[in-house]
């Protein structure tokens, strides 16, 4: 991956208008697509498999009339006046004739209606006329709505001075989000630490571009997925979030290594070249972990939470590809032109000093680690309080509409009635439909927290009845979802004694059951989510100790992010100071996005500082080897933890500062809706950045010094190499003149080792091969013989040692040799002629021949010495147990003497610990490639 990215820096640099042209063509493709196509968003919840869902799917074929979305207009008399008395009656009958007319309304309730009860207030100084529309709110057309508008506007203009009149319901509860002058504060915020941070104007400009292509990008793709896919008006706002704060810091990791890179010297053209290849790994490791805890929102399985996963990972990878492209392409704009302003004060001559931060952690680590750990606790605790719930009207700012309809109507008739909830069965044997549904009634109105029934009722063909039940909470209390649960228990005991099967839904219900079904993926999200990044630590750091840490400092930052949101959304602290509309219930999947997006933000900062420090802990241990020297392990570990520490602890300040802006930015006038999102997000950030990544962490790993990068040896050898820090592209550039500049060798190996298990197949092998030349290869075990073969083939990662194979060093160019080198296995095969053939298909430069003397004398043995003849310029490495008939078929093939390499001449057997490296075949998987 290193080198690959190394490659598309370079070329990036030398070709910016192409690379910028192609994404901004991207942007106005994606952009006009989305203009001309797009659907809108959608904010009808489902959940697939409840109750409820069936329920309501239920009454959509049934009972058309009460399936759908709903709207009310509240109406309250002045004071000293009655609702019943004229001019009130009058005006509410009459817009009651009005609204059946309005397109889309399949029923009016009369509130002054016989059958009705509970539309007008015990006090006779309220009435809510209620409408019932054909499908969701989604589906109502705007000229409806305004028509509502209309006449909700013709009834307040009617009545007099002091009455009330407000439009409200279902239908209006759900806001689109949008964007405000607020959220372009954050923006600026993150220019201004960008300044700071690269003390260069010109270079802080190019992470927020690079960010506002890739975001324009992500939201019109997510608005043009709207033709086939339905999309809730949040994703494009939560990927919105995202992309920018992920874009500006992939392409801050990127822009800061650059120029570093320049300030000490270097070329900008090699330096794009290595930083696109060395921060830019780091940075795609990172994206494709947010990405897989995005994906894994799947776990809930609710279609609108999986969808949002979806949406918002597109969104980081657009982010990431525009991070190691066009940032590499714009600093070939800018070319040298990066160092930005001179300080001040020079920098002191000579090694640079500690952190003096990390030097006050390392040095007190226990009172450190107590400390966060105690603070981290405290602010968890209002976590325990933290209910959830989708939002209503109720969370709407007080001066629309909505609100106010919300308002009056829990102020008039009680908190429940703003979410009525529906209970239906099917009743086709009932002799006495309309008695059933009244008795049915009655014992339902019996439930503790039923106010009232407000109406029982059978359809018009009497197969089907319904009773709406309106509780005496509020639609997003805890004891709503109780009362949920207490009428489906009654409903079982009711089956046992009117034969009717009983089903709790509507859409309060639906809502219940969405945030029952997201509380209860919280656990194996939390463990898939721990266990990934534990797993995924594990094997970038080679270590137990490191991933644990880790994990356990997410867990702290999650914890205490949603205490935070609870003591501001549950317990009203600054909720006025962050223009909170109403203190209660916060969205049901805020939890689990949080934790979704939270996992990958903290890994990308644990990856940043700690991978320095694993490295600079690497190379002073082996150091201290080299100059044999007694070997301190605490020392060298406390050494690394400082001097790694210091040397990342600029940019990722600098990253987690504009995360916590973009974040916080959508907090003070953003839709409620994203909102506590956003909070959490923002103080997670924060949190982890500073007290566990930059604190906990530090002190902890003090604790275990040279302990916290043990690893079973059985393990390092089963976990897979992933190259997150541009190590192979380092070990290219050190060995670009290995074994001379521009050399012309096919193939060439100095002291190489592969090894398997505790034992060296081979060891020390020197071989040098030039186009056309041959080699045959002989050992006492052939397995070891067969080994170097597919060693040289890039099949299996050499354990030690060097090797170039065609100018291409290995392993890190393994993936290009594999399909470049012809591999013919003869031994055993059941047509070697047609085997060797098939390795020779494209006319590869290199080939290896496993068991070259193992084919039969005659016709078989003629036709493989004319296949080798024909390809006269190919590279042969051969292995064999009688090298003399081996020659003698090159010989005859090439008109040229092989060479013959004995491995049984080199140690078989294992003296000392091995090197580990090598990113191609593990050593574990070495037998099954080699016996294959």
């Amino acid at each position: 991956m290193s080198t690959l990215l190394y490659a598309l820096g370079r070329w990036s640099f030398r070709h910016p208008w192409r690379v910028l042209v192609a994404w901004l063509l991207l942007l106005g493709l994606a952009g006009g697509g989305a203009l001309a196509f797009s659907k809108g968003t959608d904010n009808s919840f489902s959940i697939p498999g409840t109750e409820a869902q069936a329920g309501l799917e239920q009454l959509s074929r049934t009972f058309p009339e009460v399936s759908g979305t709903s709207a009310q207009i509240v109406v309250v008399a002045g004071d000293g006046e009655s609702i019943v008395d004229e001019p009130y009656r009058g005006s509410i009958e009459g817009a009651v004739a009005e609204l059946s007319d309005v397109d889309g309304v399949l029923g009016v309730t009369d509130p002054f209606g016989e059958i009705v009860a509970g539309l007008v207030n015990e006090d006779e100084t309220a009435a809510i006329i209620r409408l019932q529309f054909d499908g969701q709110a989604t589906e109502v057309s705007q000229g409806s709505k305004d028509a509502l508008t209309a006449v909700s506007n013709d009834i307040a203009g009617a009545l007099p001075e002091g009455a009330q009149v407000a439009l409200g319901g279902d239908l209006f509860s759900q806001s689109v989000p949008g964007l405000t002058i607020t959220e372009g504060i954050g923006i600026l915020i993150a220019l201004l630490v960008l300044m700071v941070t690269f003390r260069s104007f010109l270079v802080a400009g190019l992470p927020l571009a690079t960010a506002i292509i890739g975001v324009g990008i992500s939201m019109a793709l997510i608005l043009l997925s709207t033709v086939v896919a339905s999309i809730s008006s949040t994703t494009p706002l939560l990927a919105l979030m995202l992309g920018l704060a992920v874009g500006i810091d992939y392409a801050l990791f990127i822009a800061a290594r650059h120029q570093d890179q320049v300030r000490e010297g270097m070329d900008p053209e090699e330096s794009v070249a290595r930083a696109t290849g060395t921060a830019g790994s780091a940075v795609v490791f990172a994206g494709i972990t947010v990405m897989i805890a995005l994906v894994g929102l799947a776990f809930a399985n609710i279609p609108f939470l999986t969808t949002m996963g979806i949406a918002a990972s597109v969104a980081v990878a657009i982010s990431v590809m525009v991070a190691v492209t066009l940032t590499p392409a714009l600093l070939g704009f800018v070319k040298g032109r990066v160092i930005g302003w001179k300080r001040r004060r020079k920098p002191p001559i000579g090694p640079k000093k500690d952190n003096r931060w990390v030097t006050i952690v390392t040095k007190h680590p226990v009172i450190t680690t107590v400390a966060v750990t105690l603070t981290l606790g405290v602010l968890a605790i209002p976590a325990s309080s933290l209910a959830l719930a989708l939002p209503n009207g109720g969370v709407q700012p007080e001066s629309s509409p909505v609100r106010v309809s919300y308002d009056l109507a829990a102020e008039q008739f009680g908190p429940g009635f703003n979410g009525p909830l529906i209970m239906t069965g099917t009743i086709v044997t009932s002799t006495d439909p309309l008695g059933l549904m009244q008795d049915l009634g009655a014992e339902i109105e019996k439930v503790p927290g039923v106010k009232e029934v407000a109406l029982a009722t059978p359809n018009q063909t009497a197969d089907t009845g319904i009773i709406q039940v309106i509780p005496t909470t509020a639609p997003d209390d805890p004891e709503t979802a109780e009362l949920v649960r207490a009428l489906r228990i009654e409903a079982d005991r009711l089956y046992e004694e009117y034969g009717v099967d009983l089903t709790v839904t509507g859409f309060t219900a639906v809502a219940i059951d969405i945030s029952d079904r997201l509380g209860a993926a919280l656990l194996p999200f939390g463990v898939f989510v721990v266990g990934l990044s534990f797993i995924l630590l594990m094997i970038v750091f080679r270590s137990i100790a490191v991933p644990l840490t880790a994990a356990v400092g997410y867990l702290l930052s999650v914890a205490a992010a949603f205490g935070v949101v609870a003591a501001v959304f549950e317990w009203g602290w600054f909720a006025d100071l962050l223009h909170i509309a109403r203190v209660g219930p916060v969205i049901s999947f805020m939890p689990i996005v949080l934790m979704g997006v939270l996992f990958g933000l903290a890994m990308d900062y644990q990856v940043f500082l700690v991978s320095r420090m694993r490295e600079d802990y690497v190379h002073a241990r082996a150091r201290a080897l080299a100059g044999g020297e007694p070997v301190d392990g605490r020392a060298i570990a406390l050494g690394a933890i400082r001097s790694g520490f210091t040397a990342s602890a600029r940019v990722v300040t600098a990253a987690a500062l504009i995360m916590f802006a973009v974040f916080a930015a959508f907090v003070p006038e953003g839709d409620a809706s994203i909102k506590p999102i956003a909070l959490g997000l923002a103080v997670g950030i924060a949190i982890d950045a500073f007290l566990v990544r930059m604190t906990l962490i530090p002190a902890l790993m003090a604790l275990m010094g040279e302990k916290a990068w043990w690893m079973p040896r059985w393990l390092e050898r089963v976990l897979p190499h992933f190259d997150i820090e541009g190590e192979a592209v380092e070990r290219e550039l050190a060995l670009a003149d290995w074994p001379e500049p521009d050399t012309t060798a096919a193939v060439v190996a100095e002291d190489l080792i592969v090894a398997e298990d505790d034992r060296a197949l081979f060891r020390g092998v020197d071989a040098r091969l030039e186009p056309g030349e041959s080699l045959v290869v002989t050992a006492g075990d052939p397995v070891a013989a067969r080994a170097l073969l597919l060693t040289v083939a890039g099949r299996v990662a050499p354990t030690g040692g060097r090797l170039r194979v065609a100018g291409h060093l290995m392993p890190e160019r393994a993936a290009w040799v594999r399909s470049h080198v012809g591999v013919a296995l003869l031994a055993g095969a059941d047509d070697p002629v047609a085997e060797l053939r098939q390795a020779l298909r494209g006319n590869p430069g290199i080939i290896v021949v496993d068991g070259l003397d193992t084919v039969p004398a005659g016709s078989g043995r003629e036709r493989i010495t004319s296949t080798l003849r024909d390809a006269a310029g190919t590279t042969v490495v051969a292995s064999a147990a009688d090298t003399n008939l081996a020659s003698a078929i090159l010989v005859d093939a090439r008109r040229e003497k092989p060479r013959v390499l004995d491995l049984s001449a080199h140690p078989i057997d294992l003296a000392g610990p091995l090197p580990g490296r090598g990113t191609a075949t593990p050593s574990s998987a070495l037998s099954s490639e080699v016996n294959a």
